[in-house]
C-alpha cells in the first residue's frame, strides 16, 4: 500500500484508533517528545511541593532544591510540571514570578541574569516608581550608587522612555550618551558581577516595597556545562551560581536539575557551592515491573480521558492499546539491556519510548 493510500484509508476512518482502544493517538511519548507530557505523581514530586510550601511560610527565605537524577529519568519533565503547578497556584497572588530557563552551554552565567530582569520587566518597574513615590527611602536599600541613582531618576520622571532606558541599563546594554543624560548612571553592566549586583539591588529595594515576593528559577540540563565548557569556563559559570544565591538570600526559589556524575564533579571543582546544593530531591529510573506497569497504565488512563473531553464516553471495556504482559515485556526487555550495561533500573525516557513503537505498531 503507497503513502498516499494509507493517508486516504485514515483520512477516511478518523475514528479507527478510538473505535478500537478509546484512544485519540499514542498515548506514549516518544523519546524526542520531551514537552507538553503528563507527569506521573511520585515521591520527589511531595517533597518539591514541600519546598514550595515552606517557601511560602518562612518568609520567602531563599531556597535551592537540586533534582539529581541521571539522564531520562525525568528532569525535564519534573521541571516542566513544577513550572505549569506553581504558575498555576500563583494566581491571585501578586508580586511572584516564575522563569524557566533552558540554555546551551554558555561560558557566562549572564544570560540567566539576564532572564531573571527581563522577566521582571517595565510592567514591575511601573509598579515599584508607584510604592516608591509613596515611600522613597527604599531606594536607599540598594547598595550601587548608579542604582540608587537611577531609581530617584524613573521615580522623579515617571515616564516610559526613561524607564525603556533603564531596562537597557539593567540588562547591559551599550551606555550611551541618552542613558547617562536621564538616568545619572555612570557605569554600563558588563561583567556578570555587575548585572548580578543590580539584580540584587533591584530585588531588595522591589522587595521592601512590596512589589516583590518571590522569584521561581528553574534551570535545566545544566549537566550540559559538565565536559563542554573548559575546567575555567565551568569554574566561573559556578562562582556566578554561587554569587547569584548568594545575592538573593530572600525571594529566590532556584530549582536546578543535574545528573549525580555533574553534581559531584561541581562540588569537587567548587567546594564553595556544595553547603548550596545540600537539598536534593532524587528521581530514580524503574526497578521493578509492578513500578513499570504503574507507570504505563497512568499514560493510558490519560489517553483515555483526552478522549473522553474531546468526543464524551468512551466504553472502559475496550482493550488497552498494549496489554499488562505486553507492556511487562517492553520493561523486562529493557531491564535485560540495563544489566549487561551496568546500569541501575531502566530509564522512564527509554521505556515510555518502546511502548511508543510497540504502540505504533498496533496502530498501524
Amino acid at each position: 500500500m503507497s503513502l498516499r493510500d494509507k493517508l486516504r484509508k485514515l483520512n477516511g476512518d478518523p475514528k479507527h484508533t478510538l473505535e478500537q482502544f478509546g484512544i485519540l493517538s499514542n498515548p506514549f511519548p516518544a523519546s524526542r517528545e520531551t514537552t507538553g507530557n503528563p507527569r506521573f505523581p511520585t515521591a520527589p514530586d511531595t517533597e518539591a511541593e514541600d519546598r514550595v510550601v515552606t517557601f511560602f511560610r518562612d518568609d520567602d527565605a531563599s531556597q535551592v532544591a537540586v533534582i539529581v537524577g541521571t539522564q531520562g529519568v525525568g528532569k525535564t519533565n519534573f521541571l516542566n510540571h513544577f513550572e505549569t503547578e506553581i504558575r498555576a497556584a500563583l494566581q491571585g497572588f501578586d508580586g511572584y514570578y516564575v522563569v524557566r530557563y533552558v540554555a546551551d552551554p554558555e561560558k557566562e552565567f549572564d544570560g540567566t541574569t539576564r532572564r531573571l530582569i527581563e522577566e521582571l520587566g517595565k510592567e514591575h518597574l511601573d509598579n515599584l516608581v508607584r510604592h516608591l513615590k509613596e515611600d522613597p527611602s527604599h531606594i536607599e536599600k540598594a547598595r550601587s550608587r548608579d542604582m540608587r541613582t537611577a531609581l530617584r531618576s524613573i521615580v522623579k520622571s515617571d515616564d516610559q522612555e526613561t524607564k525603556q532606558l533603564m531596562m537597557e541599563w539593567l540588562l547591559g546594554l551599550r551606555l550611551l550618551k541618552a542613558h547617562r543624560e536621564a538616568l545619572g548612571v555612570q557605569f554600563r553592566m558588563d561583567t556578570v558581577e555587575s548585572m548580578t549586583a543590580a539584580l540584587r539591588d533591584l530585588a531588595t529595594v522591589s522587595g521592601e516595597a512590596g512589589v516583590l515576593k518571590g522569584i521561581f528559577l528553574l534551570l535545566d540540563e545544566s549537566e550540559k556545562h559538565d565536559g563542554v565548557l573548559g575546567v575555567r569556563a565551568m569554574m566561573h559559570y559556578l562562582q556566578a551560581l554561587r554569587a547569584m544565591i548568594d545575592a538573593l538570600p530572600r525571594r529566590l526559589f532556584l530549582m536546578i536539575a543535574v545528573t549525580p556524575d555533574s553534581l559531584r564533579r561541581y562540588s569537587e571543582s567548587y567546594p564553595a557551592l556544595r553547603s548550596r546544593q545540600q537539598d536534593t530531591i532524587q528521581l530514580d529510573p524503574l526497578t521493578s515491573a509492578k513500578a513499570a506497569r504503574k507507570l504505563a497504565q497512568f499514560y493510558l488512563d490519560e489517553a483515555r480521558e483526552a478522549a473522553r473531553k474531546k468526543i464524551g464516553d468512551v466504553d472502559e471495556d475496550r482493550p488497552h492499546i498494549l496489554s499488562r504482559e505486553e507492556v511487562t515485556e517492553c520493561f523486562e526487555e529493557l531491564e535485560g539491556q540495563a544489566q549487561k550495561s551496568a546500569d541501575e533500573g531502566v530509564r522512564q525516557r527509554e521505556f515510555l519510548h518502546q511502548l511508543h513503537r510497540r504502540a505504533e505498531e498496533k496502530l498501524k
